[in-house]
């Protein structure tokens, strides 16, 4: 595929990475409604609208941070071809169908990483690699899931003192009410910090074709886009993960799917604060082992939580080199 692109072939680009968009909010949509639905608070046909609502209008608080760093902070945006992204978004869309189709609860945030990675060193070599980025990126891989895992259990074992007079009933009661606050959150966070992935492989894109001037900059289009196809993946759901999330990891009732959410949500929002692409699978899933762990280390099944980490390894290899494949194929028949 050549360096330059026709309008007509850059708007197919467009829609390839949209596409990986719409994927990403039907593979993580569990991230958004797992805790909820297996709380049996919303139902799942209403928790999908719930979270695609609030996965839509997080671009109202949060800026674009992620996307700068995915534009332009994993490899170098001077080395972007229209051929390296079509190859990272084939690895990383191959992966995350795989992942969906098996219900592995994987990354399509380290997926996409991974195939930009793949693809722009099988053009360039290590060179195209903008170290600072990738290094803050791989660390968050360790960091979210542990600071979720953390700020859940101290959640959980502070909100048992506070409420340990109150009846059973009246502490059900009371976190099927919060539980629609937390999961809201945790839903911005989710479209704060994923929808932003997409918006920087189109923005480079466009940038590679000169469409923005010379400087690297997200239009509002771009943006606007973004979020709606992350909300309308979600809408169609991801039922094989929302069971892996929400009950095979450990049971919840409504305290701890909200003390779950709310942990996983502050992680998320610090990370996009910080321009940081974090997985939000990752951290969902430690704060909900945190949760899990606070009643009792046997309430987890580890085995289950070891696989989804196995899944959380070997996703970016997996993906650059299956971008990589494509990179040097189409670079063949290009």
């Amino acid at each position: 595929m050549d360096a330059t692109l026709a309008f007509p072939l850059l708007i197919g680009l467009i829609g390839i990475a949209l596409f990986f968009d719409f994927l990403n909010g039907l593979h993580d949509a569990a991230n958004s409604i797992a805790t909820i639905v297996a709380t049996r608070v919303l139902r799942p046909q209403y928790a999908v609208f719930w979270a695609a609502f609030f996965n839509f209008i997080a671009f109202l608080f949060f800026g674009l941070h992620v996307a700068e760093t995915i534009g332009r902070g994993i490899v170098s945006a001077d080395i972007v071809t229209p051929g390296v992204i079509f190859a990272a978004l084939i690895g990383a869309i191959s992966w995350n169908i795989i992942t969906w189709h098996y219900g592995i609860p994987s990354s399509s945030s380290h997926a996409l990483i991974g195939g930009l990675l793949g693809a722009a060193v099988a053009k360039a070599g290590s060179v195209a690699i903008v170290w600072a980025g990738v290094l803050k990126t791989v660390g968050a891989i360790f960091l979210s899931p542990l600071t979720g895992f953390v700020l859940a259990l101290v959640l959980v074992l502070s909100v048992s003192w506070i409420f340990v007079r109150a009846t059973p009933f009246a502490v059900d009661s009371t976190f099927r009410t919060l539980q629609f606050v937390s999961a809201s959150a945790y839903s911005l966070g989710h479209g704060g910090n994923d929808a932003q992935k997409t918006m920087g492989i189109i923005a480079v894109l466009l940038y590679s074709q000169g469409y923005l001037g010379g400087e690297f900059h997200v239009p509002f289009w771009v943006v606007i886009t973004c979020q709606f196809m992350l909300a309308f993946g979600t809408l169609f759901g991801g039922w094989r993960i929302v069971h892996t999330m929400g009950s095979r990891i450990t049971r919840l009732n409504p305290m701890q799917g909200f003390c779950a959410e709310t942990g996983g949500a502050i992680t998320l929002f610090a990370a996009t604060w910080m321009g940081i692409p974090v997985s939000t699978t990752h951290t969902i899933t430690g704060a909900i082992v945190g949760v899990g762990a606070a009643r009792r280390v046997a309430a987890v099944r580890w085995g289950i939580a070891g696989s989804i980490v196995i899944a959380w390894f070997i996703t970016m290899p997996a993906t650059a080199l299956i971008a990589a494949a494509v990179y040097w194929v189409t670079s063949l028949v290009g």
